[in-house]
This record gives structure tokens, sequence and C-alpha cells, in this order.
């Protein structure tokens, strides 16, 4: 169901929207070890904080936005320059209907003009629809990060996959 679907640079404008399905996320408790939710003015500080060089991307629908997908720097040190660590969320409603994949493909794309070589994230194994929207966008698994972090106080580990990104063909 991907009809209608476009994807563009998130926008100070979508902070309300990126927040709400954001805490979606945070109280489903199998897509991150945030346990507090987000309030728009918070999303929309690391959207100004982010800038150009970490840009957040959105999936929309008949002017919704549905998913977002958003990274930053993977390490400090210059050597990772080229390495983003990044994250995907959907709204509930629109779970299993492309709009996941849209965003992590416009993410790649966007990641890569700007001189991006590499993208990873860490995911709960638990998670089988975010391993399978990564598979398919051509990620690769790497490792398992076991217990990696208590959420709820239970541990819990994390897939680690990564997905090297084509360069941007030189302009002319």
């Amino acid at each position: 169901m991907t009809t209608g679907l476009r994807t563009r640079l998130a926008t100070a404008g979508d902070a309300s929207a990126i927040a709400a399905i954001y805490n979606e996320g945070i109280a489903d408790r199998i897509a991150t070890f945030e346990t507090e939710p987000r309030t728009p003015e918070q999303i929309r500080g690391q959207l100004v904080d982010k800038g150009d060089r970490f840009p957040t991307v959105v999936a929309e629908r008949n002017g919704h936005v549905i998913a977002w997908a958003s990274a930053g720097p993977y390490r400090s040190r210059p050597v990772y320059a080229g390495v983003a660590e990044h994250s995907v969320y959907v709204a509930r409603t629109a779970r299993g209907t492309g709009a996941g994949r849209a965003a992590l493909e416009a993410l790649c794309r966007v990641y890569a003009e700007r001189g991006f070589w590499k993208i990873v994230s860490r995911i709960f194994p638990e998670n089988v629809a975010s391993l399978a929207l990564h598979q398919r966008c051509g990620f690769r698994v790497v490792g398992i990060y076991h217990r990696h972090g208590r959420l709820d106080g239970q541990w819990r580990d994390c897939v680690i996959v990564e997905r090297l990104l084509e360069p941007s063909p030189p302009t002319r």
C-alpha cells in the first residue's frame, strides 16, 4: 500500500507528528531503550541541533506524517565521520504499509548524498518487523550485543545491522 506515499526532509513543523510516532514506539517497549515520552519542543530542538548534516526524513500519506527516520553520529572520532547510527519509526496505524521502507530508503539516499559510507543500527531481536524491514532495505546482520541494556528491569540484547551506502554520482 505505497500509493500516495512520499518522503521529504523533516521540518520543525513536523515535530508534533514525529513526537507522537516516537512516543508510540517508546510505549511499545520493542524499539528503544528510551522510557520517557518526548515533547514536540524536544523533537524540534533535536531537528535544529542536527541541522543539515544529520537530517530527519519523514514519510507522509495524504499530507500526514506516518513514519520517520533519523540518524546521528556513530562515534566522535574523525575516522567515523562517514558512519551514521539511525532509527526508523512508523505510526501504529501505518505499520506494514511500506511507510517504514520508504522512510529508511530515503534516509539512506540522503545520507549517501552527504558523503556517508555506512549506516548502522541496533535492533531488539524481538522486533521481527524491524529486522525484516532492514533486511528488505539491504542491511545485513553483523552481530549481537548480549545484555546490552536493561529495559524495565530486564536485560535486552541488540542485533547490530549495517548497510554500506553507494557513493553519490559526481555532479557535472
